[in-house]
């Protein structure tokens, strides 16, 4: 009897783990034979970050303990771990452990994601097993979500989004047993009206001082670029490049964790300031904070821009001004590094807006 611990690629870059016997032991319950048991555990495929790698390690250490553990159980003839082995799963520890999947993901995405847990949590009541949790049960947490009026739409939307995320993770790695992922409603994004600046309104501001230097240069670097705060906080010098070219950058994103390369001018270059050692961060007191909101929303007012412009609407700002400049719907959306065109396409509808206000504007006397 051999036992053998395999890997399964499953979705969020992640290989699921498993024992496949040879030759299949018997079901106690059932006795029917099978070759598979799911262990609930995964390991990063492309590990980045030091968490990741220790991640890795200690999953491949509490592995290789189930198969010595499997081998002597099967050698007496006790095949109880195959035993219902599914329903003895508390999907609140599973939701919660999926948090850590973030840790080297933006502080953001991090906390939209332990902010489900939490909820989904208190909605079971702090122990749920796999065996009563259905698209009942699911639908139901949706509805307590939808309830909660202090919550906007789109942090529903999200949290719900994340939770069916766990869904289908669960299915991929056997956690759960039967896929009732289509029976899940989902909860459906709010439109919002994405604030931009004009082009007369970034030379504005590039003429005006802030309080914090690094604070306008990052800002301005991101309307020319696209880049998000949290891949502009954590940009090194190492990830800067230049060839003949010219320059770009080379790098991994914080949301998404997925490989970039985005070309970049030389005004943009300009922004960035005197090149430091390759590991050195470009903006080493860029750190979100309310003080730094507060200085972002002094520069704006010195500049006489008194709409709710956050640093954010920097990264709108540069989708829209390539929609309006001619720029293909395609091309931006690989810009801003979005894996689905539906996610650019919001930008797409302020430039029709606008060209609907631009021919309303012509009118023949009759």
């Amino acid at each position: 009897m051999k036992v053998t611990l395999r890997e399964k690629k499953i979705s969020g870059g992640r290989k699921s783990l498993y024992l496949d016997f040879y030759p299949p032991i018997p079901n106690p319950e059932t006795s029917q034979l099978t070759r598979r048991e799911f262990l609930g555990l995964y390991l990063f495929e492309k590990p980045r970050t030091e968490p990741d790698k220790l991640h890795n390690w200690e999953t491949k250490e509490l592995a290789a303990r189930i198969v010595a553990q499997r081998q002597v159980a099967i050698q007496n003839g006790a095949f109880g771990f195959v035993k219902s082995r599914k329903t003895e799963v508390d999907f609140v520890s599973y939701v919660t452990a999926q948090v850590d999947a973030y840790k080297g993901r933006s502080k953001g995405a991090r906390n939209s994601w332990r902010a489900m847990a939490k909820r989904f949590e208190k909605f079971a009541g702090g122990k749920l097993l796999t065996k009563h949790l259905t698209a009942e049960f699911c639908n139901r947490f949706r509805d307590s979500l939808m309830n909660e009026v202090s919550l906007a739409q789109n942090s529903k939307a999200n949290y719900f989004q994340h939770f069916k995320t766990t869904l289908r993770r669960a299915v991929d790695d056997g956690t759960l047993t039967t896929d009732f992922l289509s029976k899940v409603k989902r909860i459906p994004i709010q439109e919002v009206q994405r604030e931009f600046l004009g082009l007369e309104e970034l030379t504005t501001l590039s003429r005006t001082d802030c309080d914090r230097p690094d604070l306008k240069q990052a800002a301005l670097f991101s309307a020319l670029t696209g880049l998000r705060f949290s891949d502009i906080a954590a940009l090194t010098w190492q990830q800067v490049k230049h060839d003949e070219t010219g320059y770009s950058l080379r790098f991994t994103t914080r949301k998404t964790q997925m490989p970039e390369t985005l070309p970049i001018t030389e005004q943009a270059r300009q922004f960035l300031g005197d090149e430091g050692q390759p590991t050195a961060r470009v903006f080493p007191r860029l750190n979100y904070s309310e003080m730094l909101n507060k200085k972002l929303a002094k520069w704006l007012d010195d500049t006489g821009i008194t709409r709710p412009v956050t640093f954010h609407c920097f990264r709108h700002t540069f989708a829209t001004l390539q929609l309006q400049q001619g720029t293909d719907i395609y091309t931006v959306s690989k810009l801003l590094g979005h894996k689905k065109l539906l996610t650019t396409q919001v930008y797409a509808k302020v430039v029709d807006s606008q060209k609907r206000t631009a021919v309303n504007r012509l009118k023949i006397e009759l």
